[in-house]
């Protein structure tokens, strides 16, 4: 195991999805309140999906969302579905009825990819999130940096729309990519790219089910990430696959942490 701290690929286990869900909240809402104490921005990558929604929502519950300063915090979504705004399958729709619609945020915190009705191509609309990333980065940088990047993991071992054996998982050279006829419904998308994923802090994959151990298993033992896009997920400072014990069925007790 590579010993660069952004390198070491760490893994927690919670018993059931529920309980993985309100661990996963806390340790969120314990980085956001550490980040923005001292007036700091924090720049948050969400996913979407059943697990996704799950944390938002058990982070909903939690008292200390009373207390945070939302307007130092900017939401964003690793991919989205190319549907319109109010369409159940939007990834920003699950996450703004589990969590973002409950904050006293400022709308300008939350950057959502255009809707087909809006007047983009799907080509402009990733263009479009691309050019937004860049109006929040560091002098000198392409796109901000992530405090917290949350990634599903699809028993394909996809993350955000950066599907196996496809071109848009191997770009570099922008922060934003369409995808059309993806292999997962609907077939038109916008994905962050690799690299924006991964100049996060902190990459946080959180899976659930036995039919995620495979894909869990060829992540740990460094698959390619071209076949295996989750194996190529890494945050700067922590890689943490938050997993229930379905999932880690195939996992060596010697790479579970217990105490994180």
């Amino acid at each position: 195991m590579a010993t660069a701290q952004g390198s070491v690929k760490t893994v927690v286990v919670e018993p059931t999805p529920a309980e993985l869900a309100v661990h996963v909240a806390d340790r969120f809402l314990t980085r956001v309140v550490a980040r923005t104490r001292n007036g700091r921005l924090a720049h948050i990558c969400l996913t979407g999906g059943s697990m996704g929604g799950a944390v938002l929502s058990a982070a909903a519950k939690d008292e200390r969302i009373g207390e945070i300063d939302w307007s130092l915090v900017h939401f964003w979504w690793g991919d989205e579905r190319f549907v319109e705004r109010d369409d159940p399958d939007r990834n920003s729709l699950q996450s703004r009825q589990a969590l973002l619609d409950r904050l006293e945020i400022p709308e300008q915190n939350i950057h959502e990819v255009a809707a087909p009705s809006e007047g983009l191509s799907l080509d402009e609309a990733a263009t479009a999130y691309a050019e937004e990333l860049a109006r929040f980065a560091k002098s000198g940088e392409p796109w901000p940096s992530f405090a917290v990047c949350f990634l599903g993991v699809g028993p394909d071992g996809h993350i955000a729309s950066l599907f196996p054996d496809r071109p848009e998982v191997t770009a570099t050279d922008v922060a934003a990519l369409p995808v059309r006829n993806s292999p997962k419904p609907p077939p038109e998308r916008v994905t962050l790219t690799r690299p924006v994923l991964n100049a996060a802090k902190r990459v946080w994959l959180v899976l659930t089910g036995a039919d995620k151990a495979s894909a869990l298993g060829l992540a740990l033992a460094g698959a390619s990430y071209a076949s295996v896009p989750a194996a190529g997920a890494k945050g700067r400072r922590r890689t943490v696959f938050f997993v229930d014990e379905a999932a880690a069925s195939q996992v060596a007790p010697e790479l579970i942490d217990r105490d994180y």
